[in-house]
C-alpha cells in the first residue's frame, strides 16, 4: 500500500503502518514536532481481522466499478496528470545540477 498527496498531519497519522508513503517536506517538518505516540492504525493482521464483505474482482469488474465512482475516477486522474508534471519538473531540476 502506498500513500500520497497528503494535507495535512492528521491524513498521514490516520494511515500509519502503510508500507510507502510520499509525504511533502513542510509536513515531514510538522511531524517532527508532533508530539505524543503514534498508533499503527494499518497491518495485515488487522486487515485479516476486518469484519467486511470481500469483493472478488477480475479487472473488468473493478475497471467497471471504478468508472462508476466518479470521484475516484476523476481524482485517480488528477492524480496520474500531478505525479506526471512532477516527473517532468523532477528531471528538469536533477539535469540543471549535472
Amino acid at each position: 500500500m502506498v500513500g500520497a498527496s497528503f494535507r495535512n498531519t492528521s491524513q498521514i497519522l490516520e494511515l500509519a503502518g502503510c508500507d510507502l508513503l510520499t509525504i511533502g517536506t513542510s509536513l515531514l517538518e510538522e511531524l517532527k514536532t508532533t508530539k505524543g505516540p503514534v498508533d499503527r492504525k494499518l497491518s495485515p493482521d488487522l486487515a485479516d481481522e476486518a469484519k467486511i464483505e470481500r469483493l472478488a474482482l477480475d479487472e473488468n469488474s473493478f475497471r467497471f466499478l471504478l468508472n462508476e465512482d466518479a470521484m475516484a475516477t476523476e481524482k485517480t486522474a488528477e492524480g496520474i496528470r500531478a505525479f506526471s508534471a512532477d516527473i517532468v519538473k523532477m528531471e528538469a531540476l536533477v539535469a540543471g545540477r549535472r
